[in-house]
């Protein structure tokens, strides 16, 4: 490697680069783009996107109700509680999701696709009760139309990126669009950290990777975000319009490596509360255990394996994938619809700290 080019690397691994997608689109910048993205998206798995074509008036719209929504009476949210879903939909509260075995400051509410709940019986698979509606706060239906909106358009942001790192690896854009386009499972989640006054180093949620296949996050400008690169946490401060981009851990599964998922936190905020939306997109529960996908040979001879917490590790089958990773976030849904699993969990734990 080049001076030069060890130079680039060492900048992107220390300050996130940012990428504008409108140069997707022509041409004459195409090439470059996709060459940015595939070195972005394995050096780090963390960058910025600008030019994703959501007006800025969407964009403020979503943070207005976002942040609306948390300033409900309390009554109001526990009412649509995670507690009444077994589909992990709905409202929690402060410390009711688990990240590394430890509380995370803050509050938020998950949506899914809405979609009908999947009868049960001996021969379903357990992973299908993640579909499922999704619960709304009563006598507020701009809340569930304004939400719904933008879940479509970050839906086709999300798809755009997606079919462009495939092209940047040299494979068939549209090769994941049976598991994404039609039934994909996607989560967003609206989320607060309250400020901790008294708690500078607070855990707003732990390191962590995600585990779906791409993740797009709008944040405020209070700040927190951090990914952890080269044994070091590194800031991910506010960029104006721009989504952070981050790898999950299913896109590192069927690339077998070359592409990754970095560790990343949020550190509870002292003064001022914070705010930021994430959607989450993965292939439907249903499509059973991914192919890893038949990079280039000289992509493959990059491809570092499966990087997978032994203490939770990855797993081929989406269903299973997903559902593994709710029931260990929520341990308090996980007890009341999932009690069997609930105690394999505790039993689990309790082995690991004997």
């Amino acid at each position: 490697m080049s001076a030069l080019a060890k130079h680039a690397d060492t900048e992107i691994r220390q300050h996130l680069p940012i990428l504008d997608l409108t140069l997707l689109n022509h041409p004459e910048t195409r090439a470059e783009f996709l060459a940015n993205l595939q070195s972005y998206a394995r050096n780090i798995g963390f960058f910025y996107v600008t030019g994703h074509g959501i007006s800025r008036k969407k964009l403020a719209q979503i943070k207005a109700y976002s942040k609306q929504f948390f300033e409900l009476d309390q009554a109001i949210k526990d009412d649509i509680s995670m507690l009444h879903s077994p589909h992990f939909r709905g409202y929690s509260r402060v410390g009711e999701e688990h990240t590394q075995n430890r509380l995370d400051a803050r509050e938020q509410i998950d949506i899914g696709i809405e979609r009908p709940e999947i009868p049960l019986d001996e021969n379903t698979p357990l992973w299908s009760r993640l579909q499922g509606p999704n619960q709304w706060p009563k006598d507020w239906p701009q809340f569930q139309q304004v939400v719904e909106a933008w879940q479509q358009d970050v839906h086709q942001v999300a798809i755009e990126l997606i079919h462009a790192l495939l092209d940047a690896l040299g494979l068939d854009p549209y090769a994941l669009d049976s598991f994404l386009t039609e039934t994909p499972h996607e989560m967003l989640k609206l989320i607060k950290y309250p400020k901790q006054i008294h708690h500078a180093d607070g855990q707003g949620v732990g390191a962590h990777k995600d585990t779906n296949i791409l993740t797009l996050l709008l944040q405020d400008r209070i700040g927190g975000l951090q990914v952890l690169s080269e044994g070091q946490w590194i800031d991910v401060p506010y960029v104006e319009d721009a989504f952070v981009i981050n790898i999950g851990e299913t896109l590192e599964l069927i690339t077998n490596g070359y592409l990754v998922a970095n560790t990343h936190r949020v550190v509870a905020p002292q003064y001022q509360d914070r705010y930021s939306i994430a959607y989450f997109i993965s292939p439907h529960i249903f499509a059973g255990d991914l192919p890893v996908l038949n990079l280039p040979p000289a992509l493959q001879k990059l491809s570092n394996g499966i990087k997978s917490d032994p203490t939770n590790p990855l797993l081929q089958n989406v269903g299973e994938n997903s559902l593994k990773s709710r029931l260990r976030s929520h341990l308090d849904v996980t007890q009341r619809f999932y009690p069997k699993q609930y105690q394999q969990i505790m039993d689990l734990r309790a082995g690991a700290s004997s």
